[in-house]
């Protein structure tokens, strides 16, 4: 198993010049180095949004990108139906991606992978399932694998299930610690509420796909447990193991640190 740091440049703050390229886009190329579609997956609360500075930093360097907005507002919608999301907005596309989730999404990317072939699974502070069980029962088996504090500042769900952040201090200490006032402002307002529908449905997967996979840990993530996270990457997914500093949310604090590491997966 690989561990690598990575360590961040000055002004891995700077606000991007433009909105998320247009995945359609022909990319820019890099001498000597081959196109490779990256899936951006978000997490909860997150939309395509999130990935708007990685998407330019990661086509910059030659790639493509796809992103998606998931149904997390459906109460309806299983972490299944978020995979279908994904590899419908796929189709067509002849290349096997990289297929990258963020913190939520860590239970749906290997389900797109027993859905259509991908050539790496990433999980970015991400959560890994346990085949067979629901999140719920997950959160027992695993009482390491989130930081509680979360929870502080959320608000019930209402009568369709979702739940949504109304601290937004606590928001900024815990998704955002390492970007600046304005950018976690921003970002603050653009969360959804998430459905709790999927937390309570079983993992359909019997076995973890036959895909290689990377795991990319912040050290300071104040949601995920660092520790709980360098445990699973080995034992429950023989991931490669990647380290960066700082929070939850490295596509927003650091893209270009993040985007060469998703170019190393290639």
């Amino acid at each position: 198993m690989s561990r690598r740091g990575i360590r961040s440049p000055d002004g891995h703050n700077r606000r991007a010049d433009q909105e998320r390229a247009d995945p359609s886009r022909s990319p820019r190329p890099v001498a000597g180095t081959s196109v490779t579609t990256f899936a951006l997956v978000p997490g909860a609360w997150h939309g395509a949004w999130c990935f708007e500075r990685l998407a330019q930093a990661l086509e910059t360097l030659g790639h493509r990108v796809v992103t998606v907005d998931l149904p997390s507002d459906d109460p309806t919608a299983t972490f299944d139906t978020y995979a279908d999301v994904v590899v419908t907005a796929l189709d067509g596309d002849a290349d096997e991606p990289i297929v990258v989730g963020h913190s939520l999404a860590g239970l749906t990317v290997p389900l797109i992978a027993t859905r259509r072939p991908v050539q790496r699974i990433v999980y970015l502070c991400a959560l890994v399932p346990i085949p067979r069980c629901t999140f719920v029962e997950q959160r027992d088996i695993d009482p390491d694998m989130l930081y509680p504090d979360y929870l502080e500042g959320m608000d019930v769900a209402d009568a369709n299930g979702l739940r949504r952040w109304v601290d937004k201090e606590l928001a900024r200490q815990i998704l955002y610690a390492d970007c600046d006032a304005e950018d976690a402002s921003t970002a603050i307002e653009r969360l959804r509420p998430q459905a709790q529908t999927p937390y309570v449905k079983p993992c359909t997967l019997d076995v973890f796909p036959h895909t290689p996979s990377t795991y990319i840990v912040c050290s300071e993530d104040r949601l995920v447990n660092p520790d709980w996270s360098r445990r699973v990457a080995e034992e429950r997914l023989g991931a490669d193991l990647v380290e960066l500093p700082g929070s939850h949310s490295p596509f927003l604090s650091r893209p270009d640190d993040l985007a060469a590491v998703l170019h190393d997966c290639v």
